[in-house]
């Protein structure tokens, strides 16, 4: 997908009947996921798409901002929702209010690198779990997600080590 900002920034209405041909990959991926192709939300799917990533809202307007976007805070957490409701994103929840969105949408792990506030995935196959609780009455279990919390180590002084 092109990223440019020149693309974020100029880039004209959309149509939902534009031919095929001339659709962008993100305008694709969007009209095929059901979600109605906008500027903005084509601008948003160029920079979240363009790799594999976790990124939170903020993180990504500021993205969106520096493209040369004409984008509010509001509409990216919009469109992220948006996006995870058509199953395009994963929706995270750490720290209490702090939201991830991740880009593999498969059920995998991940490692919450607490002191870089950074998500990164567990290696498929390295969590194993032998026994999860039964749901409660009148419940389901609809999936099972392991975050393990690591911290960076302090160095050792020269002399320790």
């Amino acid at each position: 997908m092109n990223s440019s900002a020149e693309t974020l920034a100029t880039r004209s209405a959309i149509s939902e009947d534009m031919e095929p041909a001339k659709r962008t990959c993100a305008e694709i991926v969007l009209h095929m996921a059901g979600v109605r192709v906008t500027r903005q939300r084509v601008a948003l799917a160029n920079l979240l798409f363009e790799r594999h990533r976790h990124i939170t809202a903020e993180e990504l307007y500021a993205e969106a901002t520096t493209a040369g976007a004409d984008i509010s805070l509001a509409t990216v957490y919009n469109t992220l929702r948006h996006f995870r409701d058509a199953g395009l994103v994963r929706e995270l929840a750490l720290e209490g209010t702090k939201t991830y969105f991740d880009t593999n949408t498969s059920l995998h792990h991940h490692f919450y690198i607490e002191d870089e506030r950074r998500l990164i995935d567990v290696p498929e196959g390295d969590v194993a779990l032998h026994r999860i609780p039964d749901a409660p009455d009148g419940m389901s279990i609809t999936s099972v997600e392991v975050i393990v919390r690591v911290r960076s180590r302090p160095a050792l002084p020269a002399d320790e080590r």
